[in-house]
């Protein structure tokens, strides 16, 4: 992941794309369903952040 103090920005695609060739996954596939998710988890893991230092 790719991390600033306070905030999530990203997966290391680089390495996201690595590891979908190593486990045999289709790598066209994975470039095209994985900024998708990336999207999603940076969202969701920021809304966890921004809850954690309300309390």
């Amino acid at each position: 992941m790719r991390v600033i103090p306070g905030a999530v920005l990203g997966w290391d695609m680089g390495a996201a794309l690595a590891l979908a060739r190593a486990l045999g996954v289709n790598t066209l596939i994975a470039a095209e369903l994985l900024p998708e998710i990336e999207a999603v988890m940076v969202r969701k893991l920021n809304e966890q952040v921004e809850g954690g230092r309300d309390g």
